[in-house]
């Protein structure tokens, strides 16, 4: 017999936990109903979110990811962008309810804070978002499996440059053959600002070549085997940007709600939410759009053939 609705969804068991603390005595009012139904929505979409996070990170984690399994691994990130789109909204539901009124309840949270959501937090260490000593609040991260961010750097390292791979005789000369080429075509275009391309590519070699990659990418985007690549590098950067949108969103609301008073949790409250709109995960895919040049003034392409469409 197949389920009903009801019984596929589980609802008659979702929708008896909306009581607040277990054990109270009187009903709660239609504005703590309210203010628990949002909050539980946010940690069902957080689920979801995680769900495909990891998903789109165990395609990238591969030591060949195959080009037909990009476009997965973007229609992974789209769902999360639409997802944290349709979050920052939901404050807007939030706002519906008057400061006053939130008073009236508030201190029945006690210390309870949207600092102990688990999920959010193994939301931002999935994205590569790093804590002092890995810890947050006394709960050690998880640090054996690797994040999004780890996953990224480690497939932009492996990028063929100039049709070179990694690896390949040669492949040292040709990747600093290309920067040296790049920073002398941006000195003569932005002269006034070419230690930034300087500094860009003044690290250690791993750092060195992965920003290579990206900046080939980048750069040679029009390539028909660099369009995929090209798009899973612009839909991180619409994660990251749609996860701060999100993140200004409810510091908006707090400030709106509580004005600035202290968190629940002991945190200070609108500050603390302020500066978490500052945290980036991605810093290299936002740095390189800083030296960018125009696609005539490129270093010429070698090997072009390589990044063209091959028939099996």
């Amino acid at each position: 017999m197949s389920p009903t609705y009801s019984e596929y969804l589980r609802l008659e068991e979702l929708l008896k936990l909306q009581t607040g603390v277990e054990g109270k005595t009187r009903e709660i009012s239609n504005d703590e109903l309210h203010f628990i139904l949002v909050h539980q929505n946010f940690e069902l979409w957080f689920k979801l979110i995680i769900n495909e996070l990891k998903c789109a990170r165990d395609i990238l984690s591969s030591d060949f990811v195959e080009e037909e399994n990009l476009p997965q691994a973007v229609h992974h990130m789209e769902r999360v962008i639409e997802t944290f789109k349709l979050m920052s909204m939901q404050w807007k539901v939030m706002e519906t309810l008057e400061p006053q009124d939130f008073l009236n309840f508030r201190d029945d949270l006690g210390t309870a804070s949207g600092f102990e959501s688990f999920q959010m937090r193994e939301m931002e260490n999935l994205m590569g978002q790093k804590w002092v000593d890995g810890k947050l609040f006394g709960k050690k991260l998880d640090s054996k499996q690797k994040s999004l961010y780890d996953v990224t750097c480690e497939w932009l390292f492996r990028t063929p440059i100039q049709g070179s791979i990694l690896g390949s005789d040669g492949d040292e000369s040709s990747v600093n053959n290309f920067i040296d080429e790049y920073v002398e075509a941006h000195k003569k275009q932005y002269p006034d600002t070419n230690q930034e391309v300087l500094e860009f590519f003044d690290v250690e070699a791993t750092t060195r070549r992965r920003r290579a990659g990206l900046l080939f990418i980048e750069s040679y985007r029009s390539l028909p085997l660099l369009a995929w690549p090209r798009k899973l590098i612009s839909k991180l950067i619409e994660l990251e940007q749609a996860m701060v949108l999100w993140r200004a969103s409810h510091a908006r609301m707090v400030e709106r709600m509580i004005g600035r008073r202290i968190g629940t949790g002991g945190s200070s409250g609108v500050d603390y939410l302020d500066m978490t709109t500052k945290f980036r995960v991605f810093i290299d895919l936002w740095l390189v759009r800083s030296i960018l040049i125009k696609k005539d003034s490129l270093p010429k392409l070698i090997n072009s053939e390589f990044y063209e469409f091959k028939g099996k």
